[in-house]
């Protein structure tokens, strides 16, 4: 929508300018199953009522100046024109059934018609810019809800936040999610600060120093020479236009915990990558055995918050300009690297190898940098360039992964207890992209693919299924050992 500029207008961040370039369009969906039927006029009262259509993002057109720089411009909001009902039922392909000749459908045939909905949704129908850049699809027949909403609206967290902002606690309908467990405090004494303590410190800022260089000059690279080995599992150039099935990866957070604990200073972001690490040996294992040479490395591309304070925030810190926390698109992407290995003796060694690659990054500042050269590349070349590096970096290697710690407990939105939040995106020059969000002691990871390079996601999603079980059972001997 080409506009003369207004002195109301406000002006797209470089992130945001560059999630609406064509190759970059991207749009995040949230997977919402209610326990109950949905009540349509209990959601549209929700949402009006809502923090959300109270945020400038969320009731402003996207405009051009004559120029082609994009703006922001407040517009009121009609919930009819945002809330898309799908009255049919539909079934594992995604077309509608017909119900006057009878059917009976589980709860696994709903999940795999709403995943073949969202799929179809993720290629062929981007948001319309003669409205603000957000929709809801109600699906009453499954009972849920898909949250469309553009990337350069916000980042996960931002939206995340938003999200739970609007639900409530399902024991306490007053109290809002708790997000993050309560941590114990810990006193440690001081330490005299002698010549040890200054080899450490020394030793720190040295590795600081060298895994950054080393990380930054990586990035560079993949963003424009090196890319991948090409496997079963290679998407690149165009694959973002590809046909799309959608799979879901499900797991107890409590078996991932008790992973987590078998290896010292463990975290679930290292369980969770070392399931991916064993699932894709697997799965490539399955697809073209023998074909694979031994240590063959996969390398992913991870969004990183880079906030002050990591984790969901909380929204009214988000919107106000002057805080630290703020609204947005405010991550880094770091590469991580994971090899095939054609089965082990002990599942915790791909563990092990997990951790040791997050130890490195965790020792770099991949993630500033990574920022820090997209916002100068848009500043100082535009939109354009910015986006060929990005598609590059992408096309140069193999998935997609994030995580994003969920509520705790069970919440309801508009009065509806829900069962399950998912979150994935739109395709992108990938075949494969992996978002995993956890909610009251589960994890769920949302696994696109390209369905005609990866044509039977349901069996990868169980290959990460089987990795985490075979680490959990190896925990289990040692511990009886």
């Amino acid at each position: 929508m080409v506009c003369p500029e207004t002195s109301s207008d406000e002006p797209l961040t470089p992130a945001g300018r560059l999630f609406l370039q064509p190759e970059t369009d991207v749009v995040i969906h949230c997977i919402i199953r209610g326990k109950n039927p949905a009540d349509m006029d209990a959601i549209k009262s929700a949402i009006k009522s809502s923090l959300m259509v109270q945020h400038p993002r969320f009731c402003s057109l996207l405009v051009r100046d004559k120029n082609g720089f994009e703006h922001w411009r407040k517009t009121p909001i009609d919930i009819d024109q945002h809330v898309i009902v799908v009255n049919n039922r539909l079934d594992k392909s995604g077309n509608f059934i017909d119900e006057t000749q009878g059917s009976t459908t589980t709860e696994e045939d709903d999940e795999a018609a709403v995943n073949q909905y969202v799929a179809d949704l993720s290629v062929s129908s981007p948001l319309s810019t003669d409205k603000p850049l957000w929709e809801l699809h109600v699906l009453p027949a499954h009972k849920c809800a898909v949250f469309r909403i553009h990337h350069s609206l916000g980042d996960g967290i931002s939206l995340m936040s938003m999200l739970m902002a609007n639900c409530r606690r399902t024991d306490d309908a007053e109290a809002l999610p708790k997000m993050v467990p309560d941590k114990k405090t810990v006193i440690k004494g001081e330490k005299g600060r002698d010549w040890f303590w200054l080899v450490g410190v020394l030793w720190w800022f040295l590795k600081i120093v060298v895994f950054t260089l080393l990380f930054s000059v990586e990035f560079v690279l993949r963003s424009l020479l090196v890319s991948d080995e090409k496997t079963a599992i290679t998407g690149g150039d165009g694959v973002e236009l590809w046909p799309r099935k959608l799979a879901t990866a499900k797991f107890l957070l409590d078996d991932m915990k008790l992973v987590k604990r078998a290896v010292p200073d463990t975290t679930i972001n290292d369980v969770l990558l070392g399931m991916v690490s064993s699932g894709f040996s697997r799965y490539l294992d399955h697809r073209t055995p023998n074909a694979l040479h031994e240590g063959l490395r996969i390398t992913g591309v991870a969004m990183v918050n880079i906030r002050p304070q990591p984790g969901l925030q909380d929204l009214s810190k988000l919107m106000k300009s002057n805080t630290k926390a703020r609204w947005g698109n405010k991550f880094g992407v770091i590469l991580i690297p994971v090899y095939y290995h054609k089965g082990s003796n002990d599942p915790l060694e791909y563990l092990k190898r997990a951790k040791a690659t997050v130890d490195k990054k965790k020792h770099s500042l991949e993630a500033y940098f990574s920022y820090k050269i997209g916002d100068l590349v848009m500043s100082l070349l535009g939109p354009k360039y910015a986006c060929m590096l990005n598609y590059k970096l992408l096309c140069n290697t193999t998935f997609t992964l994030s995580n994003v710690g969920g509520p705790l407990e069970e919440i309801s939105l508009a009065g509806n207890p829900l069962s399950s939040i998912k979150v994935n995106t739109s395709s992108l020059p990938q075949a494969i992209t992996m978002h995993m969000l956890s909610y009251a002691g589960k994890a769920e990871m949302q696994i696109l693919v390209a369905k005609d390079i990866i044509p039977d996601p349901e069996f990868l999603a169980k290959c990460f299924e089987d990795a985490l079980l075979e680490m959990k059972e190896a925990v289990l001997r040692t511990n009886k050992a």
